[in-house]
């Protein structure tokens, strides 16, 4: 059996060396999403002939993600396959993309069954998109800026810090409230990884951004580097009473991101419609399809369903 272990806040350094020089920009692999959501999925990690290994569970059913690293990495997969065996559990890998799954079919042809669902695929944009909004598709999003401009003159844009992480904490659940959270699972774990990245900012590794008007939060948001050319942003939330607050702490954050990142990853849409609506309005660069794979004659429960 592998020697997996729970994901904690000391394994930052670990986890990022594996990633960061890679090719994947899947929203997955960030450390603040592996650690901030550990209390739903269980997730662990184990090194294993120079790849990181990650498992965990949804819904009570096991999951892997491709292995992270260097070299061959179908000797890895049979032991997981192994290992999902001897737990009586079919073994399925999650957030497999075009890519990989192309190399997955290279190397162990006929052995997976790939399927996917739109409302789990990333969204991935330009850097330079978002933070010039250059062109005719954009000027619906420079009336919005210059409309928000113009009604709250006295607005703020200022990085997140430890000191002001409690202003954030404090929005957030006036957010849920607003929102009925607690009526929603999956909103309200949502909010409980939101706090726990909170609390643990500068651990993680976090960069976010706070928007206010008239000295009050009206928005902020946060994330951090996926790899070497992608910056994800896991979080933004916003007043919606306060007109433009979405579009312009989007736009004062990815000015903020550095421009070593050509491209920022803004996450799923999970099927709402109005999230996707938002999301589609910025023009995505490309709309990154995550596959489940799955070994042929496993059977189980999707967990798109």
């Amino acid at each position: 059996m592998i020697d997996f272990k729970d994901i904690t806040l000391a394994d930052r350094e670990l986890v990022t060396s594996f990633i960061f020089n890679g090719e994947r920009r899947n929203c997955d692999l960030s450390f603040s999403n592996l650690c901030s959501w550990r209390f739903l999925f269980q997730t662990q990690i184990a090194v294993v002939d120079g790849f990181l290994a990650f498992k965990f569970y949804v819904r009570d059913k096991l999951f892997y993600m491709l292995p992270v690293g260097d070299g061959e990495v179908e000797p890895l997969i049979d032991l997981l396959i192994h290992e999902a065996a001897a737990e009586q559990q079919p073994f399925c890998m999650l957030g497999v993309c075009e890519g990989t799954r192309a190399k997955l079919e290279q190397h162990m042809p006929e052995k997976f069954v790939f399927t996917a669902n739109r409302d789990y695929a990333d969204y991935l944009y330009l850097r330079e998109d978002l933070t010039t909004l250059k062109g005719k598709k954009f000027q619906p999003k420079r009336n919005h800026l210059n409309r928000f401009r113009k009604l709250y003159a006295d607005y703020r844009y200022e990085p997140i810090t430890q000191e002001n992480v409690p202003e954030c904490l404090r929005f957030a659940k006036e957010w849920c409230l607003m929102n009925d959270c607690a009526q929603q699972k999956g909103v309200e774990n949502e909010h409980r990884a939101i706090e726990y990245a909170l609390n643990h900012f500068d651990e993680i590794g976090l960069t976010g951004g706070i928007l206010k008007v008239q000295g009050r939060i009206a928005a902020f948001t946060y994330g951090m580097p996926i790899n070497h050319d992608t910056f994800g942003v896991h979080v933004e939330k916003a007043d919606t009473s306060i007109e433009g607050a979405y579009t312009m702490i989007n736009y004062e954050f990815s000015n903020q991101i550095p421009d070593s990142f050509t491209y920022i990853n803004r996450e799923e849409d999970l099927g709402i419609e109005g999230l996707r609506k938002a999301k589609l309005s910025y023009h995505p660069y490309k709309i990154l399809n995550k596959h489940m794979a799955c070994l042929k004659g496993s059977t189980t429960t999707s967990v798109y369903e």
